[in-house]
């Protein structure tokens, strides 16, 4: 699932990121918000005219803003599945 496509309050973990479809200078700024594979993540609002425009995203611990190409680019994991590696062993 695409973060762009998240519903809001529904938290996340980022699975992978299109590094390629974003400029040097705006893959660094993501990086230094700690946007990076295995962060969590949470759209807390869409702006603009029918939510359309910016997303305001929780990661990690920060509220940043997102334009919605960027979070175009950012591929998520919910569901059980989203613990992975984070979970205690069954016994």
């Amino acid at each position: 699932m695409l973060l762009d496509k998240l519903p809001n309050g529904r938290p996340a973990f980022i699975d992978r990121i299109e590094w390629d479809r974003l400029s040097l200078g705006e893959a660094q700024r993501l990086r230094e918000f700690g946007v990076e594979e295995g962060s969590s993540v949470e759209t807390l609002h869409r702006g603009g005219l029918f939510g359309r425009g910016a997303l305001a995203c929780r990661v990690g611990r920060m509220t940043i803003a997102m334009r919605r190409d960027h979070a175009h680019a950012i591929h998520v994991r919910t569901g059980p599945d989203s613990d992975r590696g984070t979970a205690a062993p069954a016994v």
